[in-house]
């Protein structure tokens, strides 16, 4: 049950840089006169006119989802993981270890968001 609490959380905590990413992704597919990528602009430039999202969205909040992910792993990994060799077997590892793997991949999106923020800041 805590783990899924932890996924849940975490989940809420990343999804404000999971949007600034996905409207930085959008914006570049298309002229800003066309959609989405007219809607990507404006989401963008919302983050871009409050100078505490970056501080706030893009960079405390990924990071507080990275130490309590991490920290969760450690506690919840399955230690003896024996690896699926059917579809079967695959999907019963999957639907008992949801909640872990939700972490995993919230963890593994934190830590590439703050990689790309970081890199963004210091080349300008």
């Amino acid at each position: 049950m805590r783990t899924r609490l932890v996924a849940v959380l975490e989940f809420v905590l990343i999804s404000p840089a999971a949007l600034f990413m996905a409207a930085l992704v959008l914006r570049g597919l298309q002229p800003l006169q066309y959609e989405p990528a007219h809607s990507a602009q404006q989401v963008i430039m919302w983050y871009a006119g409050r100078m505490w999202t970056l501080w706030v969205l893009l960079l405390a909040l990924p990071f507080t989802v990275l130490v309590t992910g991490g920290a969760a792993l450690l506690r919840t990994w399955p230690r003896s993981m024996a690896i699926p060799h059917t579809v079967r077997q695959y999907l019963a590892f999957v639907r008992e270890h949801l909640a872990t793997l939700v972490v995993a991949a919230t963890t593994l999106a934190a830590a590439v968001i703050l990689v790309i923020v970081v890199l963004h800041m210091g080349a300008d």
